[in-house]
């Protein structure tokens, strides 16, 4: 585990996680996954990519959790199958 990706649920995190948590946790996920702290040019595409899917699928995770009793977020709907797999 990345030990800079920090838990993006309440209770640990008082309040709702921002996009700029969402998207910092992607980036350290991609980093650690793919071996490279910033990629090559021929890379930084897919590199993006690959960050906003992982912001993307967390941002989804985190709107429709429930924890403990509390009802799931619905301020980020998921986006449909569809979208996701073009």
């Amino acid at each position: 585990m990345c030990r800079s990706i920090k838990t993006l649920r309440p209770p640990v995190l008082p309040e709702e996680a921002t996009e700029d948590d969402i998207r910092a946790a992607a980036l350290q996920y991609v980093r650690k996954i793919s071996g490279f702290r910033a990629p090559a040019a021929h890379n930084r595409e897919v590199f993006e990519r690959a960050v906003d899917a992982v912001a993307e699928a967390t941002a989804e995770l985190l709107a429709g959790l429930e924890v403990r009793g509390q009802a799931a977020r619905t301020s980020i709907p998921p986006a449909p199958r569809d979208a996701r797999a073009s």
